[in-house]
């Protein structure tokens, strides 16, 4: 049984597809949610059971829980998680943390990194940027985590055609059906690369 912890600091959607994704399949199991947002959206969709009746466990810490102190990954390595999942979490993780996790802490980003990603480059901020900067095709890259925003190796990159017309908006629809076709497909891929 390999076991997922999913990071989300948001609407929980991405989290929702994935453990979607994983309900129907008995050798992974999404075991717990955190999250640095009390509000976040992804709490509530827990609630819900994300529309598969799967009631997963949610966290929620602070800055200094995450930042200063092991709280975080004690309690990952308690729960015994193979991968980590950041699904639309907004903070840098931790050194102690990727250090702790090496190879299994995985990001989705919604554009075509190396290009606009870093410090303040997420959701919407991306789209605009795109738009802005006149692109004709966006994205999206999933990659291993390291100490830096959006550095890490990249496992997989699709992408999307934007034309003169389209708003961020409606860039963010693209990439969000990219991210819910390919994010939770490739999380199992990278699962069946781990040992255990």
């Amino acid at each position: 049984m390999k076991r997922i912890a999913l990071f989300a600091s948001g609407s929980g959607s991405n989290a929702e597809e994935i453990t979607r994704y994983f309900s129907t399949q008995s050798d992974v199991q999404i075991v717990l949610i955190l999250t640095n947002n009390p509000q976040a959206g992804v709490i509530e969709r827990s609630r819900r059971g994300f529309g598969c009746g799967q009631h997963v466990p949610v966290v929620v810490f602070d800055r200094p829980a995450f930042r200063e102190s092991d709280r975080v990954v004690e309690l990952l390595k308690a729960q015994q998680i193979d991968l980590i999942v950041l699904a639309g979490f907004m903070w840098l993780v931790p050194a102690t943390l990727v250090q702790s996790f090496p190879g299994r802490i995985i990001n989705i980003h919604p554009a075509l990194l190396p290009r606009f990603g870093g410090k303040g480059m997420f959701g919407h901020h991306v789209h605009e940027a795109v738009v802005a900067a006149g692109e004709t095709e966006s994205g999206i890259t999933i990659h291993f985590v390291n100490e830096h925003y959006d550095e890490g190796q990249i496992i997989f990159q699709a992408s999307c055609p934007v034309s003169p017309t389209d708003t961020p908006n409606e860039v963010a629809a693209k990439v969000h059906a990219l991210e819910y076709a390919h994010y939770p497909r490739v999380i199992g891929e990278v699962l069946a690369t781990l040992p255990g």
